[in-house]
């Protein structure tokens, strides 16, 4: 039985979907700061900001596109799997926000930017779980 490129090469396929999808970060940085622009009138933003905006938001999305290899590697449980996806993922969007000064590096925001990610990845988490147990369990009753 032949395997999966994923399970035999997860490094490959992360940086393959991290470059596949990390355009998408900018994009979605310029329309956030076009409303921003339509909506406040004294928005401004310096090269330094504009440039750091567009490398941290294309660095996110690459390494959320990437981080979905976790999920596929086979040979990991799922606790694993699950635990290096929203470790990465948390690291990723916790520096994005701290260097974009999104929000500020003090313990109690911190603390609040942890717990609101953490409950939104479990939601997330569960959400997708249950749905592919439901699309399993029809499947696998649609084959017997």
């Amino acid at each position: 039985m032949k395997h999966s490129p994923i399970t035999t090469r997860p490094v490959r396929d992360f940086f393959f979907r991290g470059l596949l999808f990390g355009g998408f970060g900018p994009v979605i940085a310029g329309i956030i700061y076009l409303i921003l622009h339509f909506t406040l009138k004294d928005l401004a933003l310096t090269g330094l900001q504009v440039f750091t905006v567009i490398v941290s938001t294309y660095l996110l999305a690459f390494v959320h596109a990437g981080a979905s290899v976790f999920n596929q590697i086979e040979s990991w449980p799922l606790a694993k799997s699950t635990l290096c996806h929203f470790g990465l993922l948390y690291v990723a969007y916790i520096l994005c926000y701290v260097i974009n000064s999104w929000i500020p590096f003090e313990p109690l925001v911190l603390g609040i930017f942890t717990a609101i990610f953490a409950v939104g990845y479990a939601v997330i988490w569960l959400a997708v779980y249950v749905s592919i147990r439901v699309t399993v369990k029809r499947l696998n009753r649609s084959l017997r």
